[in-house]
């Protein structure tokens, strides 16, 4: 009689396993995760500081408790509120930045003054017109900044936006013909440009670009 066989089977490595199977044992190296994160964090740095900075001109202090109160209001929105995260174009021009504060600055003083002496000028009384502004670019967070620009200086004041549109309608005074009404719509569209310029994509500065050398050929300020 013969004795039964017993087969005994190994297991067998399969050739892309034998060869580095990226699917099984595929070590992470040890600075991805790291710098991911570091990417994410420069992304989000220039909407968090300017959530803080926008605390602090909503507030009209520029005072280190100020600035204290605007760090744990941006990180209780941008870290207890669940949102949708914001995109951002990792694109940050310091120089463009510097120009925008500078003329963001300019204009509020230039605007506070303005109404002050509309207000004391007993002789007429200022217009005022609700003027609708269409803008060049299709971002959320590019109009937000544009619409808060805009409110923020003495003279003029967001009262609503079309998303759908890009549209925003602002009530502003001191306007006493067609001539100060497109006066005003350029100003804020010039307030687009230079928020573009700062912190826009390199596709939208290229649009805003293109769309500013008509008005330089007939004049109007870049």
């Amino acid at each position: 009689m013969t004795a039964p066989i017993h087969h005994t089977s190994r297991p067998r490595h399969s050739a892309g396993h034998s060869a580095g199977d990226p699917g099984r044992g595929t070590r992470v190296p040890e600075g991805t995760g790291k710098r991911s994160a570091l990417q994410q964090v420069w992304r989000q740095l220039p909407f968090f500081v300017w959530l803080i900075a926008l605390w602090m001109l909503l507030w009209g202090q520029f005072t280190v408790l100020a600035f204290v109160t605007g760090l744990i209001a941006a990180v209780a929105v941008t870290r207890v509120f669940r949102l949708p995260p914001v995109e951002l174009s990792g694109r940050v021009n310091l120089w463009y930045g510097l120009v925008f504060v500078l003329s963001f600055l300019g204009a509020v003083v230039r605007g506070s003054l303005t109404v002050a002496w509309q207000v004391l000028d007993l002789r007429r009384q200022p217009g005022t017109a609700i003027i609708a502004v269409p803008l060049r670019i299709d971002d959320d967070l590019i109009m937000t900044h544009t619409a808060v620009t805009a409110s923020l200086i003495p003279g003029s004041l967001i009262v609503d936006a079309d998303r759908d549109r890009r549209v925003l309608y602002l009530h502003v005074i001191g306007v006493r013909d067609a001539r100060d009404v497109e006066a005003q719509r350029a100003s804020v569209l010039r307030w687009e440009r230079r928020i573009v310029r700062a912190v826009g994509s390199r596709a939208q500065l290229a649009l805003v670009n293109q769309d500013a050398a008509p008005s330089a050929s007939e004049g109007g300020a870049p």
